[in-house]
């Protein structure tokens, strides 16, 4: 059980002095950390960036403590603020019981006070998978990354999480005519265009929801995965739902922030498939079958996320996911262009290709 201890000093790193004062919701956290921390702290520092309300900050003790997950003592914790009504802690709590019941190695919740969006989590450390993968490295982490994989899908059950329903998928898709198409780009699609993008919606969701269900994370990507002991550790989950096998195995291998190419993809989705087999995971005897899933999977999944990447931009002046839309395109466009189903949304893309983002940037 967590003892009580005072925080003894806090001080903010690249922050402003002025915006901290003024930080009503870090001065809750700070004084609810006073009650729940299981040793003084001497720092509270940002932690990391996201894309959401959420914030994360690290917190330095004045002591190491032992926690649960870790053989060593940790000298760190995480705090998580994620300020109500935009944000809700439960399911990150529910989803984290679910991955450590599995056998992945995610954070541990020290303490919660869901009412006011504050959590207390075991540090995950500093090293990203997108910081440490390269050619040498690559085939190992990603190795760890589709065995822990294997590992939540393997206790996967229906209604333990929300379903990846078509109500879910589709929302998601209509993500890019509204954000990307209509503010990013500008442009307004004729009724035939229109039209093409509802044929080809139609023919992402059948495909998306005839695949076997699973746990699936949401988003497994380079950005979530951390090298740790044991590895990997797995971050950002609070959005798990049941759904398509592939979805995961797509965010992995076709990731935003970081590309290989093909035949590299194939060998460790080759690799994933084998596994999941041998595992007794619903992925099917014939990899080609299971390779035209996990593409069309990636269709949907790169639609959404170009229209989330647009949506950062314009309406929450972020602008760092900007230079990842080209990556992301090439994935949608290599993947339509393998399809004669897809080719319809390939002519689309090209005609939209035509034009310049509003913001100025060019792709």
């Amino acid at each position: 059980m967590l003892k009580c201890a005072r925080v003894v000093y806090l001080t903010m790193e690249n922050s402003r002095a002025d915006n901290n004062a003024g930080d009503a919701r870090l001065a809750a956290l700070s004084a609810w950390l006073s009650g729940v921390l299981p040793a003084p702290a001497a720092a509270l520092a940002p932690a990391s960036e996201d894309a959401s309300f959420r914030r994360y900050f690290r917190v330095t003790l004045t002591e190491s403590v032992t926690v649960p997950g870790r053989q060593d003592r940790a000298m760190t914790l995480i705090a998580m603020d994620a300020p109500p009504p935009q944000e809700n802690c439960g399911p990150y709590v529910a989803v984290a019981r679910l991955l450590t019941a599995s056998g992945v190695h995610a954070p541990a919740i020290l303490a919660a006070d869901l009412d006011r969006g504050f959590l207390l989590l075991t540090d995950l450390g500093t090293r990203t998978y997108l910081g440490a993968l390269d050619p040498a490295s690559a085939t190992a982490l990603y190795g760890d990354a589709c065995a822990a994989l294997v590992r939540w899908q393997l206790s996967s059950r229906e209604g333990a999480l929300p379903p990846y329903d078509r109500t879910l998928l589709q929302r998601e898709l209509d993500l890019f005519p509204d954000w990307y198409i209509a503010k990013h780009l500008g442009a307004t699609l004729t009724a035939a265009q229109r039209t093409t993008l509802d044929q080809a919606f139609e023919k992402i969701l059948a495909n998306n929801l005839g695949q076997p269900a699973v746990f699936v994370h949401r988003d497994y990507h380079s950005r979530n995965l951390m090298v740790t002991d044991p590895n990997p550790g797995v971050l950002d989950f609070q959005d798990a739902v049941y759904g398509p096998v592939t979805y995961d195995l797509v965010s992995l291998l076709r990731d935003a922030y970081i590309e290989w190419d093909e035949e590299r993809q194939i060998d460790w989705a080759v690799r994933y498939w084998q596994s999941a087999r041998a595992a007794g995971l619903p992925v099917g005897g014939d990899f080609a079958e299971f390779w035209r899933d996990f593409e069309w999977m990636g269709v949907q999944r790169q639609l959404k996320v170009l229209g989330i990447f647009a949506r950062l931009f314009h309406r929450d002046g972020k602008d760092g996911y900007l230079k990842e839309m080209p990556r992301v395109m090439g994935y949608l466009r290599g993947a339509c262009a393998r399809y004669r189903d897809l080719a319809p949304l390939l002519r689309l893309l090209d005609a939209l290709a035509e034009r310049q983002p509003v913001a100025g940037y060019t792709f």
